[in-house]
């Protein structure tokens, strides 16, 4: 992939079992993860060629989370952040660049990973096989490319099948990935730092949503200041709806049209009632006169894509978007009326998102109800480029010497 470096300025143009949420006292770059020290990593043993991330003495490569800060740095030396998400996954690789990063190496799959998952609560045979082959290539990028450090995470599917630990340590016996599950907390965390700069300009406090596909993840921050690196998060909220798992709650039949409306009445009403605490918490947040909104994730950039009408999808295009909120209900209104023959026509979706799309829209009109902000922005960045901030920032730190300093957040997770 070539290089490439992301714009920073936006572009004009039912239950509620699982839900978690807390208030979070500050919002800092955090310390980069360590190595589990249960187990030597084989690729950093002191004296070793610790530059390697495989073992030539293996026919697999040693544990490519352990690529360790034994060696000091080096000159085009690149971080990499894996994400593996309910339905896709994700591989980041990325190089200093003075504040900022380039990125030298890519990768995307949708996998499916959570597929199934709300009615059997396990992973499936077909969807672990599908995610090894993808974790497979981003095997063979991060040993390819001279990476300093890494961090690769799992999400919700991880963290609600009963076979997710089980399928962690199979990721790591036969790829060498070492995926840290992370919470839901953390995900939040993760995405805020990632995106947070595409925050349309203003005074007012902004709310970030991440809708994956198997939670959302909404956060609460405060209106920003010129002095400030990232926002302080005021609230925050995740649900156990994405894109997939309210697919496979609410079925997938939608024969007639009015079958298809209320299914996805059905949607909206399970997503806002998940929301309904976190609505009644930032009430008196949501009637201030500037209020902002920003998203990251498959639904909106598609659904940006449609509002652009692009031919095919343009990272270009839609990163930084600022699109009008009237305009996403009136896509994501046509799209629920439509049959998925219909949908898997539409550039920009096609048969992957055709039968996930509706679900996506769901969610974002639960959002837009409880948040009304007249304006939308989109990012097509998340967790990968938080992970990747953050093992930047604490590599920074490390060499100027201040140590990796990381103030309390106060955070409280709680069930509503």
């Amino acid at each position: 992939m070539a290089d490439a470096r992301p714009p920073d300025r936006p572009n004009r143009a039912g239950s509620k079992r699982g839900v978690k949420s807390g208030k979070v006292a500050d919002f800092r770059y955090k310390s980069a993860p360590q190595p589990d020290n249960t187990r030597p990593p084989r690729s950093v043993r002191p004296g070793s060629k610790a530059q390697q991330i495989a073992d030539p003495r293996r026919k697999r490569p040693a544990d490519l989370a352990a690529i360790s800060s034994v060696r000091a740095p080096g000159q085009g030396e690149a971080y990499a952040a894996l994400d593996l998400g309910t339905n896709n996954c994700r591989l980041l690789i990325a190089r200093p660049s003075g504040e900022d990063f380039t990125v030298i190496d890519a990768f995307s799959r949708v996998v499916r990973l959570g597929e199934g998952l709300a009615t059997s609560g396990r992973l499936s045979d077909a969807a672990m096989d599908r995610t090894l082959s993808a974790l497979a290539i981003c095997a063979d990028k991060l040993q390819r490319r001279n990476v300093r450090l890494a961090r690769s995470v799992a999400t919700e599917a991880c963290r609600r099948a009963s076979n997710g630990p089980a399928f962690i340590e199979r990721v790591r016996r036969e790829t060498g990935i070492v995926l840290d599950i992370i919470s839901a907390e953390e995900e939040a965390r993760l995405a805020v730092l990632g995106c947070h700069i595409l925050l349309e300009a203003g005074d007012g406090p902004a709310v970030i949503f991440d809708i994956g596909g198997g939670s959302t993840e909404l956060v609460l921050v405060e209106a920003g200041t010129p002095e400030a690196r990232v926002p302080r998060i005021l609230d925050w909220l995740s649900v156990p709806w994405g894109v997939v798992s309210l697919t496979d709650t609410v079925g997938r039949a939608e024969t007639g049209e009015a079958e298809r409306m209320a299914r996805y009445a059905a949607m909206r009403a399970l997503v806002g009632e998940s929301f309904a605490p976190f609505a009644e918490r930032v009430r008196a947040a949501a009637k201030h006169p500037d209020i902002r909104l920003l998203g990251t994730s498959g639904t909106v950039t598609t659904l940006a894509s449609l509002h652009l009408e692009l031919p095919h999808y343009d990272r270009k295009a839609v990163d930084g978007l600022i699109v009008p909120a009237h305009a996403m209900r009136a896509i994501s209104a046509r799209l629920s009326a439509m049959t998925p023959a219909e949908r898997s026509q539409l550039p920009c979706i096609g048969n992957d998102r055709a039968d996930l799309v509706v679900a996506g829209c769901a969610i974002l009109e639960a959002i837009l109800d409880l948040w009304p902000a007249r304006r939308l922005g989109v990012a097509d960045r998340g967790i990968r480029e938080g992970i990747l901030r953050s093992l930047m920032a604490a590599e920074h730190r490390r060499e100027r010497g201040l140590g990796l300093p990381f103030p309390k957040r106060g955070a409280q997770d709680g069930r509503a």
